[in-house]
């Protein structure tokens, strides 16, 4: 099993990083009735904003890049369940023994499974190959789970908790610091521009701020926000352009997005494919041929292959062109099915 890398510090601000620890917990206390753990929570997510919000409401952590995950301490065992509500307890064993051993009788933990770096930023392409891919089999030894949140602990759930009272009872059963398969995503006590600033200049995909006073709501409700350095959104790979001369024959791969209930074409992405990705990406793709394309297309290019709407490919970009199509964008890797990632909406 690979041994995941050493966190180092991410990101240099005047203010120091905020979570410390803090006095340990009376086990005696609260004594109050028992809650039925759920089987499931839908996540909290992250709307996306131009810029940081301003007010000492918001507490700011890093952005992760990975595969959100919830992990249930249960009596009878571990379970990590992705977005979806699929099980992938067994393709992330070193958070599920982790796990096992934090302490706790009952938790449902909140956090991202990555892939870190030598710098410790999070690193998609990596998590992908730990996996072996889009569909793969294999098990992320390497993975360590960003812990941001705490929902359900010792049988009481904590969903109608405010966020801060919920990252109290967090940094209580993870300590800062922490090296080890299950890690605390640190708050960072620093102002929201000069936070992001700092974010990009370390080559971080961005950051999270969230409402201290907020509960734990599912879906995307403006609780969270997510601010970017650099665009990166899931399409739909609806075709492929061949060329004679790329690995794989992939000279570019074309991509939709929504559009209320349609699609609609916005481009297309020839970088960021690496070499050992191409012929396993191709032979997923000669499966799913149609003969009509799933999108209005007015473009020039020929030699054009399509392709059922099936693939989700996550895509990196700069801006959008006036007419609606991605600039600069690059090809990141395929996301799961049960990952449940939501394909970028044009409205």
């Amino acid at each position: 099993m690979t041994k995941p890398p050493k966190s180092k510090p991410l990101l240099q601000v005047d203010k120091p990083l905020r979570s410390r620890a803090r006095k340990p917990r009376d086990p005696s206390q609260p004594n109050l009735p028992l809650d039925p753990m759920p089987a499931r929570i839908d996540p909290c997510l992250a709307l996306l904003k131009a810029k940081p919000p301003k007010g000492p409401q918001w507490a700011f952590e890093v952005k992760w890049d990975g595969y959100r995950i919830a992990v249930h301490v249960e009596p009878k065992g571990v379970r990590i369940l992705t977005r979806g509500g699929h099980d992938w307890t067994h393709r992330f064993p070193a958070i599920a023994a982790e796990a096992a051993q934090l302490g706790a009788a009952t938790a449902i933990l909140d956090g991202e499974a990555v892939v870190l770096d030598e710098k410790g930023r999070s690193d998609f392409g990596q998590l992908q190959q730990s996996l072996g891919g889009r569909g793969g089999k294999l098990n992320s030894g390497a993975s360590v789970l960003m812990a941001f949140d705490l929902l359900y602990f010792d049988g009481h759930d904590l969903t109608n908790t405010e966020l801060s009272t919920r990252r109290h009872l967090l940094e209580g059963l993870i300590a800062p610091g922490r090296e080890s398969a299950i890690r605390l995503s640190e708050e960072v006590d620093a102002d929201g521009e000069q936070l992001l600033k700092s974010a990009c200049e370390h080559g971080l995909e961005g950051i999270i701020a969230k409402d201290r006073n907020s509960l734990y709501r599912s879906g995307r409700l403006g609780d969270w926000l997510k601010i970017k350095c650099i665009q990166s959104d899931s399409f739909f790979v609806v075709g492929w352009e061949r060329s004679s001369v790329a690995r794989g024959q992939i000279g570019s791969l074309l991509l939709a997005a929504f559009k209320g209930d349609d699609l609609v074409y916005v481009g297309s992405v020839g970088t960021g494919i690496k070499d050992s990705e191409a012929w396993e990406l191709r032979g997923m793709m000669d499966k799913l041929t149609v003969k009509k394309p799933p999108v209005a297309y007015d473009g020039r290019r020929k030699d054009l292959t399509w392709l059922q709407p099936t693939l989700i490919a996550e895509i990196e970009y700069r801006a959008w062109t006036h007419d609606g199509k991605l600039r600069h964008a690059s090809y990141k890797g395929l996301r799961e099915a049960q990952d449940n990632a939501a394909v970028y909406d044009a409205e």
